[in-house]
């Protein structure tokens, strides 16, 4: 689950990581008197969306007086901002965050995430801070600094020490460097979160370390124990099918494709995607019904897919284990009448009672494209959304 900049600030600062002093607002009058109650000739007013790249978007504006940061309000609420992150519709702005200035002597890059391949928190930090970190990862590697920290003992002073002399810190940020690894590290740890990014983390020029921005995002399978986090969610950053799919626990993520995919399992969701793509075509979605679906589950899933109008064909790919083809059947045709079924669905059924399923689908009177092969399935159901697209 991803939060916004002002809420993860928040979080952190919860744990000792120094910030800013800023508030959110919903208006342009809050704006102003959010801005009011920070003593400083220098506001920021910040977009607040899940994306990044809000500065090269215009998302980002500086103000010297109240009066410019009542404009910069007017400017940016409800101003659909487009970032490399949002895809070209972008996200509305619904909320802004105001903060004081700071005087920036220079910008590092540092977060905190799990390596999987060694099975351990890792600090990445660069001296090329502000900046796209994955550009400086793909053109200049050799300015990121990666440190696995082992679980055993934790975060030591060495570990700042290290990445400070890296960064080419003085002695004073340095020092501060220290803490703010052991706090980070924390914090990760204790809200069960699955990236901790603050870039940039600026230097001022008094020397002190400052976060002048942050991403949080946490491991959703935890949130149950963290009810303080999971009410900062904010299902006007979410896409309306992911929520509605949450309702029922599918596994559901919007894609850019043509081609909707009901599957059970990730492991066959993604070579069904895989597949999919190897015939040339792109999947809609990534949907996993999972193992134990009932009838009521699987039409909403068939209903969530026929929801999205750039679906112009359907990939029903079921291996019948604990989930059973009957049920899948039944829940298929159910969506289907309740829906109005408009585009063509291919469906392959295997496993446990897989004849029964198919048998029910064949006296449906819809009309289902059966196969048996997962190969065929893929080249059908290509071959109909292009008949679909008039290809």
């Amino acid at each position: 689950m991803n939060i916004h900049e002002y809420q993860a600030k928040e979080v952190l600062s919860g744990y000792g990581v120094p910030t800013l002093n800023g508030d959110v607002a919903y208006t342009a009058e809050e704006a102003v008197q959010v801005a009011e109650n920070i003593p400083a000739s220098l506001w920021v007013v910040k977009a607040q969306i899940h994306a990044g790249g809000r500065g090269l978007a215009g998302g980002v504006i500086l103000a010297r007086s109240l009066d410019e940061v009542k404009k910069a309000a007017e400017k940016l609420l409800h101003k659909r901002l487009v970032t490399h992150q949002t895809g070209p519709k972008g996200q509305e702005v619904k909320r802004i965050y105001v903060v004081e200035g700071c005087d920036i002597e220079r910008e590092i890059y540092l977060s905190l995430i799990l390596d999987r391949s060694k099975g351990r928190l890792t600090f990445m930090a660069s001296a090329a801070g502000g900046v796209n970190i994955e550009e400086v990862a793909s053109k200049t590697p050799e300015l990121i600094k990666k440190l696995s920290i082992d679980p055993v003992v934790g975060v030591q002073s060495f570990h700042g020490r290290q990445l400070g002399f890296f960064l080419g810190l003085e002695t004073k940020a340095i020092g501060q460097l220290q803490n703010l690894l052991k706090n980070l590290y924390d914090a990760y740890v204790e809200t069960d979160a699955s990236l901790i990014e603050i870039n940039p983390l600026v230097v001022t020029k008094q020397g002190d370390l400052v976060a002048l921005d942050a991403k949080v995002s946490f491991d959703p399978n935890a949130l149950f124990k963290h009810p303080s986090i999971e009410a900062l969610r904010d299902e006007d950053e979410e896409d309306p099918a992911e929520i509605e799919a949450k309702k029922y626990d599918l596994n559901y993520v919007k894609l850019e494709g043509t081609i909707g995919c009901m599957v059970n399992g990730a492991g066959l969701a993604m070579a069904t995607m895989d597949i999919i793509q190897l015939h040339g075509a792109q999947p809609a979605n990534f949907l996993d019904v999972g193992g134990g679906a009932t009838q009521e589950r699987v039409a909403a899933a068939f209903k969530i897919i026929l929801g999205d109008p750039s679906v112009k064909a359907i990939l029903i790919n079921i291996f019948g284990g604990i989930m059973r083809c009957d049920i899948i059947a039944e829940g298929i045709i159910a969506a289907a009448r309740e829906t109005n079924l408009r585009v063509p669905v291919v469906v392959r059924l295997q496993g446990t009672n897989s004849e029964l399923g198919k048998k029910i689908l064949s006296s449906s009177g819809l009309a289902i494209i059966a196969c048996d092969d997962f190969e065929e399935a893929a080249v059908k159901v290509v071959q109909a959304a292009n008949k679909t697209l008039g290809i």
